[in-house]
């Protein structure tokens, strides 16, 4: 077992946040799990004084979800905003502490996501030292990471776990799959050539685990499977899972007429395919390596 340590946690209700909490939990930690108008108010970023005293290990999950709601102006200045000051909050008073109780740096486990390299990376095999896009969920994750400055420059720990898409039946975007491939009814969306980097709960949670305790890193790190995957290749290795015909499609015309083009360009067509070297470079072992099994453990996870 590992040595336990004290987390806070921002966003514990979330998919991943609930999760981590359990298995944090199992495994001897304590968790203090930081709850609005109490521990914190990201909107004035303000953390009550005294919360992270005697914290080795902060993360931050919270934010607005992406594909919640169609963009307009006001909500995308939400989905902003919910990241962007919620993790400014937390590096203001992670600068303001010294040294965890054996002498180390804090860590602060600083959430970001594979968006960072922009919604049109094709094909081209992303590394964490891939330049950042230019489209709006890629400059909103250059600025949440940004975010995090005051606690790096003040000597603490900073790892940006840029997540791709979480696989579980749980909710997400698996979750809502589910129900139309069920009924037969699954799709590639667009030309179904756009990649997706892909991850398992399960093993997302044991990568920021992990990442709590290799010291060695710091900075961006891929929380994503080592094999991207196709968007036509997710549907139909999700028909065969689900024994269900998967051979639809849903032209990417009529994608960007119902979210607006850019949305449906930067969330449903975009193409990432971001590989976990850093994660990997560290020891880091897969349980669901590749896409058949992930699918599999994917549905069972509820």
């Amino acid at each position: 077992m590992p040595t336990a340590m004290n987390w806070a946690v921002a966003g514990s209700s979330g998919l991943i946040g609930s999760a981590l909490v359990r298995r944090l939990e199992q495994e001897g930690h304590e968790v203090t799990t930081l709850r609005r108008g109490v521990h914190w108010d990201p909107p004035r970023r303000w953390v009550a004084p005294g919360t992270l005293a005697g914290v080795d290990v902060v993360v931050n999950l919270a934010g607005a979800g992406i594909g919640d709601r169609r963009w307009n102006p006001r909500y995308k200045e939400l989905v902003r905003a919910s990241r962007v000051d919620g993790t400014a909050a937390l590096a203001e008073a992670l600068a303001g502490l010294g040294p965890g109780a054996d002498g180390r740096p804090r860590t602060f486990l600083a959430v970001s996501a594979v968006g960072y390299y922009g919604a049109d990376a094709g094909d081209r095999l992303l590394t964490e030292d891939s330049p950042a896009g230019t489209d709006f969920l890629a400059r909103l994750c250059t600025e949440w990471e940004a975010a995090a400055g005051p606690a790096r420059a003040a000597g603490q720990r900073v790892v940006h776990p840029r997540l791709g898409l979480v696989l579980t039946a749980a909710g997400g975007v698996l979750g809502r799959m589910l129900r139309p491939f069920r009924l037969g009814l699954g799709a590639r969306l667009g030309s179904g050539r756009q990649y997706l980097s892909w991850i398992t709960r399960e093993d997302a949670v044991s990568a920021l685990v992990h990442l709590a305790s290799a010291d060695a890193l710091d900075g961006p790190v891929n929380v994503t499977g080592p094999e991207p995957a196709t968007n036509a290749q997710l549907t139909a290795a999700l028909g065969r899972a689900l024994h269900r015909p998967a051979g639809l499609a849903a032209p990417a015309a009529a994608l960007r007429l119902a979210l607006g083009r850019e949305m449906a360009d930067e969330t449903l067509l975009a193409s990432q395919r971001a590989l976990p070297t850093r994660l990997q470079g560290s020891g880091f072992a897969f349980r669901d390596p590749d896409l058949a099994g992930a699918l599999r453990a994917a549905l069972s996870d509820r």
